[in-house]
């Protein structure tokens, strides 16, 4: 056993160093380069993917009636922890990471508890648990989580670098007012797309480098919240399928999820973006102009 979990942190970070530590490839070029570079691309993100990917198979495999007598979202939350565990102790996140993981574990729960309360009910987890608190399960924040890890995780891979990053008060206002709109639409106006408006114009001159193989490509910022949103937005089309959670027109028969919620879930991401970018050693790739 110890020379398994010993070996293991050794495994995966010979696979991230092949992934991170590419030779330069120049006789690359034209379609085989776009080959490879893609290929790499899919590779980093599946990797990157690790947390989320790991925790939404538990979601195919477990059947609802639970396993041995323990309820379906008891095992989650079990498999939720194992996996964080797994990601502490192999090194792929640090403890400062793990902080950040944590607050999105919270920030996420306390919406679930009140986006599922009896004068809300915007969504529903039917079945029964002994980890429920407030009709939740604890689960339930380790999805939130997941997306944290996969833009803390893709930081690394893909050596992400920011440019024309706005103001972090900036940035942070503007989170907290998407927040805040999450509970707040539900007494007064939704406030969603003007939050957009701004955002759009924060982000506007924003650009992420990233490097897929051996050199830098660009995409702009907003572009890459708006995509991690769709994937989402899959995601949760997934997970309402298999009844891990459902809307109240899904009760009788299942339905896609509406595509509304795919701006939702893009101004979490932005949310969860201004999070990660606060630590410590993530802001020195971040270039805020003065």
């Amino acid at each position: 056993m110890t020379t398994t979990m010993s070996s293991t942190p050794g495994i995966l970070s010979r696979i991230d160093s092949f992934l991170i530590d590419i030779e330069p490839a120049p006789a690359l070029a034209g379609i085989r380069r776009g080959a490879v570079e893609f290929l790499f691309f899919g590779v980093k993100e599946a990797r990157a993917c690790l947390f989320a990917g790991l925790f939404f198979l538990s979601i195919f495999i477990v059947p609802r009636g639970g396993v041995f007598g323990i309820p379906r979202y008891d095992i989650l939350l079990l498999v939720a922890l194992t996996i964080q565990a797994m990601m502490l102790i192999t090194r792929l996140e640090t403890l400062d990471e793990l902080k950040a993981i944590c607050l999105f574990h919270l920030i996420g729960f306390c919406l679930e508890v009140f986006k599922t309360s009896g004068g809300i009910q915007s969504w529903s987890y039917a079945d029964f648990a002994f980890t429920k608190i407030y009709g939740v399960p604890l689960f339930s924040g380790f999805m939130y989580a997941a997306v944290g890890s996969y833009v803390i995780q893709a930081w690394r891979l893909f050596d992400l670098r920011i440019r024309h990053h706005p103001s972090y008060w900036m940035a942070a206002a503007a989170s907290f007012a998407i927040y805040l709109n999450f509970f707040t639409h539900h007494y007064m106006a939704d406030y969603r797309w003007y939050l957009a408006a701004l955002v759009i114009g924060l982000y506007s001159r924003t650009t992420v480098v990233f490097r897929p193989f051996d050199r830098d490509r660009k995409m702009p910022m907003l572009l890459a919240f708006i995509l991690i949103g769709f994937f989402i937005w899959l995601a949760e089309n997934i997970s309402t399928f298999f009844a891990i959670w459902q809307y109240p027109n899904q009760l009788g028969a299942w339905s896609t999820v509406h595509i509304g919620k795919w701006s939702s879930w893009t101004l979490l991401v932005i949310m969860t973006f201004t999070v990660v970018a606060s630590l410590k050693h993530i802001r020195s790739s971040i270039h805020i102009p003065k």
